[in-house]
């Protein structure tokens, strides 16, 4: 067993295997190992989630309003004469 083996952290060395052999610039989307971490990282994923829905859901409003534009431009097209 390693001295720094601690049984009320069981990531430890996970933690520190990752942290050995990640690039700095990579470290930042490990998954967070402590409680504080995940709070945190999850409060800044649902800011993004509801600015993701937000635009998500303009970007289905403006599809359907130029949907509805072309339908209305089709249908005020002069039908052009079979006779």
């Amino acid at each position: 067993m390693s001295a720094d083996f601690n049984p009320n952290d069981p990531f430890a060395l996970l933690r520190q295997f990752w942290q050995s052999t990640t690039p700095p610039q990579a470290q930042a989307f490990l998954p967070p190992l402590s409680e504080e971490e995940i709070d945190r990282k999850l409060a800044e994923l649902r800011v993004v989630e509801g600015w993701l829905t937000m635009n998500l859901g303009l970007l289905s409003m403006q599809i359907k309003t130029l949907e509805m534009q072309r339908a209305a431009m089709t249908a005020m097209k002069p039908k052009p004469d079979n006779g």
